[in-house]
């Protein structure tokens, strides 16, 4: 990977600006009033009448005023209708998901007491509320439980506060979480093979790379292809597994494309070229 990995060092840019070059188009405009009139308000009235003179005393035309910014209106506690849910609404049905059974065998992506959150989010109405005016709020609260690989939903009804139904899959792998990708990169980094990370990451910026913290990270959910991968990475779908994209903090990127994080085994893997 060192030199695979270097090779990119830089290659990639965290932007690309694209500039536009237009023609600028003068258009003369003649003001209402003042056609065929002279500087002496010939025409049009004497000295100090007429459009011309209001323009220069910034009256009669719109004046161009500051512009004001409005404060950002207070959030309810609470959301109507499908209002997106507040601050507290989200707060509030994570926590009731994350009781009983789940929160107590559960495991999340750092081997922790309960699930890893992944997202919480408005359910739809149900088919027989879609006429009424003001539908039962529910948030869907969508859980991985690491215990046993599987992705869990629950149905948290806003107004009681209880869970109405919960939904338990298995080989589902939703987009990835913030706290698994930084998961994933300490692993990475902790690793033998993450030794070209991290020569790239001191190339770039001549210091040591330690934690995750000093990466922008973004990741993709990996699975297993037949034969594209070493037996470590087999079970990649049915187990949680990232590829990591990282990028020095205002640097360039480094290429980790060959590397894959199981998340559920927490071991590291290298595809190998074709």
């Amino acid at each position: 990977m060192r030199e695979t990995v270097h090779r990119h060092l830089g290659k990639v840019m965290a932007g690309v600006g694209l500039a536009a070059a237009g023609t600028a188009v003068m258009a003369a405009v003649t003001l209402p009033g003042t056609a065929g009139a002279d500087e002496s308000g010939g025409a049009g009235g004497g000295p100090g009448t007429g459009t011309r003179a209001a323009a220069q005393s910034g009256q009669g035309l719109d004046e161009v005023r500051p512009g004001v910014v409005a404060p950002v209106p207070a959030e309810g506690e609470k959301g109507t209708g499908r209002d997106p849910l507040t601050d507290d609404e989200i707060r509030r049905v994570e926590r009731i998901a994350r009781t009983g059974r789940l929160l107590s065998t559960g495991e999340n992506v750092a081997g922790g007491r309960g699930p890893q959150r992944l997202s919480v989010d408005l359910a739809e109405p149900e088919a027989g509320e879609l006429d009424e005016p003001d539908p039962p709020r529910r948030a869907d609260v969508t859980f991985y439980d690491y215990r046993d690989d599987s992705l869990v939903t629950r149905t948290v009804a806003l107004d009681t506060g209880t869970v109405e139904r919960t939904a338990v899959s298995h080989g589902v792998q939703p987009p990835l979480s913030r706290a698994e990708n930084t998961e994933g990169a300490g692993l990475l980094i902790a690793d033998p093979l993450g030794a070209g990370l991290k020569a790239d990451y001191k190339d770039a910026t001549g210091r040591e790379l330690t934690s995750p913290d000093q990466l922008l990270l973004n990741g993709a959910v990996y699975r297993a292809v037949p034969g594209g991968q070493p037996a470590v990475l087999d079970s990649c779908g049915e187990h949680r597994c990232v590829r990591l994209f990282p990028k020095v903090k205002n640097g360039p990127w480094i290429d980790a494309r060959r590397l894959v994080v199981d998340l559920s085994t927490r071991k590291v893997g290298r595809l190998e070229r074709r």
